[in-house]
């Protein structure tokens, strides 16, 4: 393990950075250095990479753990409660995340104002790239999340996809983006989300669990919980199928989304109608194969 130092000795902002790797050669080298210069603790948690992953991590830090990979919310706990993190505050990331220098601003003010001591977290935006390109438009941008909070303040939602972390109020809000590099190619990001559409197929037909434990869902509460909103009560009150092309016209047409070019088109279409077209045909055939 490396030596810790405080941020008083080393001037680097007092928070653990917790990144989850998994085959990541292409993206992990500039995830690590969009962090590794200011942050006091970095972490890695590979769930079994097989490329150069762990290699390339090794060259930024030795706080490097292993642990087999069930989901992302599993995932993310188990991280925060079983690593040995020495600072309050924690900053959760994807290997295909950076941290912007607008960000790394603000969270440099963030602590140097002593916002720290009046909240418990901070929300801030996800840019998204898609083959290279900005999403600005369809709704797509600015959308918040929660990643940094005190780690006694937090965690993640137990939700098979579309999790969020859950943290305690009050809450700031920040200026600057974590950049999302959703794919290079169409064949990575379809196997992805068809195995995303069976997860959310999965938890909207689940009849065990409750909202209890799980970002409420306001449409007067803050974005995280204003996008739950949405999703759960005016698009999931939509007639199934019905919805993915109504969702896809608000985005392209309503939501300015054609603005982003081609490759707003692919990302636009793929993500609003044939993204949930397939999760509503899965919830379909998993209803067809139910015993009666």
């Amino acid at each position: 393990m490396i030596k810790r130092m405080s941020s008083d000795q080393t001037g680097r902002l007092p928070l653990a950075v917790v990144v989850l790797t998994f085959n990541e050669e292409l993206n992990i080298k500039a995830c690590l250095e969009s962090v590794a210069d200011w942050c006091a603790e970095l972490f890695v948690v590979d769930s079994g990479s097989t490329d150069n992953t762990l290699q390339i991590a090794a060259k930024y830090t030795e706080n490097i753990s292993a642990h087999p990979f069930d989901n992302y919310a599993q995932q993310r706990n188990w991280a925060q409660e079983n690593l040995a993190i020495q600072h309050d505050w924690v900053l959760h990331i994807d290997a295909d995340e950076r941290v912007t220098p607008e960000l790394c601003a603000s969270l440099q003010n963030f602590f140097a104002t002593g916002q720290d001591k009046k909240y418990n977290g901070a929300m801030f935006s996800r840019r998204t790239l898609f083959m290279g390109r900005w999403i600005k438009h369809g709704g797509h941008y600015p959308v918040y999340h929660a990643r940094l909070f005190r780690r006694d303040k937090g965690h993640c939602e137990e939700r098979l996809y579309d999790q969020h972390f859950l943290v305690e109020p009050p809450l700031a809000q920040l200026d600057g983006d974590l950049i999302d590099i959703l794919t290079t190619d169409l064949d990575t990001w379809s196997r992805r989300h068809v195995r995303w559409a069976g997860l959310e197929a999965e938890e909207i037909s689940r009849t065990d669990i409750s909202a209890t434990g799980q970002v409420t869902a306001r449409i007067d509460g803050n974005p995280i919980e204003q996008r739950r909103w949405l999703r759960k009560t005016l698009f999931g009150g939509l007639p199934p199928f019905v919805r993915a092309f109504g969702y896809f016209f608000y985005r392209y047409i309503i939501r300015l989304g054609f603005l982003d070019g081609t490759e707003g088109l692919i990302f636009h279409f793929l993500q609003a109608c044939w993204f949930r077209f397939y999760v509503d045909a899965k919830i379909w055939e998993m209803r067809k194969r139910a015993p009666l």
